[in-house]
Protein backbone atom coordinates (compact mmCIF):
# COMPACT_ATOMS: atom_id res chain seq x y z
CA UNK A 1 0.00 0.00 0.00
CA UNK A 2 1.43 3.40 -0.91
CA UNK A 3 0.97 6.33 1.39
CA UNK A 4 0.07 9.95 0.95
CA UNK A 5 -2.68 12.12 2.32
CA UNK A 6 -6.32 11.09 2.46
CA UNK A 7 -9.53 12.25 4.07
CA UNK A 8 -9.70 9.76 6.94
CA UNK A 9 -8.41 6.44 8.22
CA UNK A 10 -10.54 4.34 5.86
CA UNK A 11 -11.06 6.74 2.97
CA UNK A 12 -9.92 4.52 0.12
CA UNK A 13 -6.56 3.96 -1.51
CA UNK A 14 -3.76 6.34 -0.71
CA UNK A 15 -1.78 8.22 -3.29
CA UNK A 16 1.53 9.98 -3.23
CA UNK A 17 1.22 13.74 -3.05
CA UNK A 18 3.61 16.21 -4.65
CA UNK A 19 4.95 19.00 -2.51
CA UNK A 20 2.99 21.42 -4.70
CA UNK A 21 -0.21 19.73 -3.51
CA UNK A 22 -1.15 17.77 -6.65
CA UNK A 23 -1.87 14.07 -6.37
CA UNK A 24 0.31 11.79 -8.47
CA UNK A 25 -0.94 8.22 -7.91
CA UNK A 26 1.81 5.67 -7.57
CA UNK A 27 4.68 8.04 -8.34
CA UNK A 28 7.52 9.28 -6.19
CA UNK A 29 7.20 12.64 -4.50
CA UNK A 30 9.39 15.24 -6.09
CA UNK A 31 10.84 18.41 -4.68
CA UNK A 32 10.63 21.23 -7.24
CA UNK A 33 13.93 22.26 -8.81
CA UNK A 34 17.31 20.53 -8.91
CA UNK A 35 19.51 20.36 -5.85
CA UNK A 36 23.21 19.70 -6.26
CA UNK A 37 24.28 18.65 -2.77
CA UNK A 38 27.03 16.43 -1.42
CA UNK A 39 24.79 13.89 0.30
CA UNK A 40 27.45 12.10 2.38
CA UNK A 41 25.91 8.96 3.83
CA UNK A 42 22.31 9.79 3.03
CA UNK A 43 20.99 6.44 4.24
CA UNK A 44 22.40 7.01 7.74
CA UNK A 45 21.04 10.55 7.78
CA UNK A 46 17.59 9.31 6.74
CA UNK A 47 17.59 6.80 9.63
CA UNK A 48 18.70 9.57 12.01
CA UNK A 49 15.95 11.85 10.72
CA UNK A 50 13.35 9.11 11.26
CA UNK A 51 14.62 8.70 14.83
CA UNK A 52 13.71 12.38 15.44
CA UNK A 53 10.02 11.73 14.72
CA UNK A 54 7.94 10.66 17.71
CA UNK A 55 4.70 8.73 17.49
CA UNK A 56 1.99 11.37 18.11
CA UNK A 57 0.33 9.20 20.76
CA UNK A 58 3.37 8.23 22.84
CA UNK A 59 6.85 9.58 23.57
CA UNK A 60 8.77 7.08 21.44
CA UNK A 61 10.36 7.73 18.06
CA UNK A 62 9.32 5.71 15.01
CA UNK A 63 12.61 3.78 14.85
CA UNK A 64 12.60 2.74 18.53
CA UNK A 65 8.91 1.87 18.26
CA UNK A 66 9.80 -0.55 15.45
CA UNK A 67 7.49 0.99 12.85
CA UNK A 68 10.20 1.32 10.19
CA UNK A 69 10.67 -2.00 8.38
CA UNK A 70 13.14 -0.82 5.78
CA UNK A 71 14.75 2.12 4.03
CA UNK A 72 16.21 2.15 0.53
CA UNK A 73 18.16 5.19 -0.63
CA UNK A 74 19.52 5.67 -4.15
CA UNK A 75 20.42 8.91 -5.92
CA UNK A 76 18.30 11.07 -3.62
CA UNK A 77 15.27 8.78 -3.83
CA UNK A 78 14.07 7.37 -0.52
CA UNK A 79 11.73 4.40 -0.37
CA UNK A 80 10.47 3.61 3.10
CA UNK A 81 8.57 0.55 4.34
CA UNK A 82 6.65 1.15 7.52
CA UNK A 83 3.79 -0.22 9.51
CA UNK A 84 1.52 1.05 12.24
CA UNK A 85 0.66 -0.46 15.59
CA UNK A 86 -2.85 -1.20 14.30
CA UNK A 87 -4.61 -1.15 10.92
CA UNK A 88 -6.99 1.56 12.08
CA UNK A 89 -4.24 3.69 13.63
CA UNK A 90 -5.79 7.14 14.08
CA UNK A 91 -2.37 8.79 13.86
CA UNK A 92 -1.33 7.24 10.52
CA UNK A 93 -1.92 10.39 8.45
CA UNK A 94 -0.06 12.50 10.99
CA UNK A 95 2.88 10.06 11.00
CA UNK A 96 3.02 10.07 7.19
CA UNK A 97 2.97 13.88 7.12
CA UNK A 98 5.71 14.06 9.76
CA UNK A 99 7.91 11.60 7.83
CA UNK A 100 7.50 13.45 4.55
CA UNK A 101 8.07 16.86 6.09
CA UNK A 102 11.22 15.75 7.93
CA UNK A 103 12.78 13.75 5.10
CA UNK A 104 12.28 16.54 2.55
CA UNK A 105 14.24 18.85 4.88
CA UNK A 106 17.22 16.49 4.67
CA UNK A 107 19.79 17.76 2.12
CA UNK A 108 20.01 15.39 -0.82
CA UNK A 109 16.50 13.91 -0.52
CA UNK A 110 14.79 14.54 -3.83
CA UNK A 111 11.95 11.99 -3.75
CA UNK A 112 10.14 10.06 -1.02
CA UNK A 113 7.94 7.00 -1.45
CA UNK A 114 6.21 5.36 1.51
CA UNK A 115 4.83 1.82 1.47
CA UNK A 116 2.73 0.48 4.33
CA UNK A 117 3.33 -3.17 5.09
CA UNK A 118 1.21 -5.32 7.39
CA UNK A 119 3.24 -8.51 7.24
CA UNK A 120 4.78 -9.16 9.63
CA UNK A 121 2.30 -7.35 11.86
CA UNK A 122 3.70 -4.95 14.42
CA UNK A 123 4.16 -6.31 17.94
CA UNK A 124 5.99 -5.18 21.07
CA UNK A 125 8.84 -7.50 20.07
CA UNK A 126 9.80 -4.87 17.45
CA UNK A 127 10.60 -2.29 20.14
CA UNK A 128 14.27 -1.43 20.58
CA UNK A 129 15.63 -1.48 24.15
CA UNK A 130 15.36 2.34 24.18
CA UNK A 131 11.78 2.16 22.94
CA UNK A 132 10.87 -0.38 25.60
CA UNK A 133 12.48 1.77 28.32
CA UNK A 134 10.62 4.88 27.12
CA UNK A 135 7.26 3.10 27.22
CA UNK A 136 8.00 1.65 30.65
CA UNK A 137 8.95 5.12 31.92
CA UNK A 138 5.68 6.42 30.48
CA UNK A 139 3.81 3.81 32.53
CA UNK A 140 3.04 1.24 29.83
CA UNK A 141 3.70 -2.42 30.50
CA UNK A 142 5.61 -3.95 27.57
Amino acid sequence: MQLGRRAGPLAGPRTEECRDGGDVPGELQQVPGPRMIDTGDLSARVWSALAEINDPEMPVNLVDLGLIYGVEVAEGKVRLQLTFTAMGCPASDMIVDDIQERLFREPGVMEVKLDVVWNPPWSASRLTPDGRAALLAWGLSV
